[in-house]
């Protein structure tokens, strides 16, 4: 099974696919900062920030651990209630990444060199550029 790692920039968000094979990641937690050179984008510092498990449980920062459990909740992750005073029993995912989650979301905290957007989709060189190079 492998990660999705959701990378969010100011206005723009990308979602990479990386390998559960990297142990580096399991056994951090939400708030922890973590280097980019994991998921494939050189020079940067993310910041996980949440996630969600197979089930699709989302992590909560005040639960410790990997576990999953119920609580009572009256607002915020993992719940919006309809009106004021509502509280619901909701399943939740603890802070700790681990074998379960499959979703990761982090924001940057410190860029690269190049843009986000650069190193996960390059621009294949065209006919012209490669022409070009050719000639000289």
């Amino acid at each position: 099974m492998a990660f999705k790692v959701v990378v969010s920039d100011k206005e723009e968000t990308h979602q990479i696919e990386v390998d559960s094979n990297e142990r580096q990641i399991i056994g951090l937690a939400i708030g922890d900062e973590l280097n980019g050179d994991l998921v494939g984008l050189e020079g940067y510092t993310l910041k996980i920030t949440g996630g969600s498990d197979k089930n699709g449980f989302p992590m909560k920062k005040d639960i410790k651990g990997p576990r999953r459990i119920k609580s009572l909740l009256t607002g915020g992750v993992g719940y919006k209630p309809k009106a004021a005073g509502v509280k619901r029993r909701k399943t939740l995912r603890g802070n700790t990444i681990s074998e379960d989650i499959v979703q990761i979301n982090t924001i940057v905290v410190k860029a690269g060199k190049k843009s986000v957007d650069a190193i996960l989709n390059p621009e294949p060189e065209t006919e012209s550029d490669t022409e070009a190079t050719a000639e000289e």
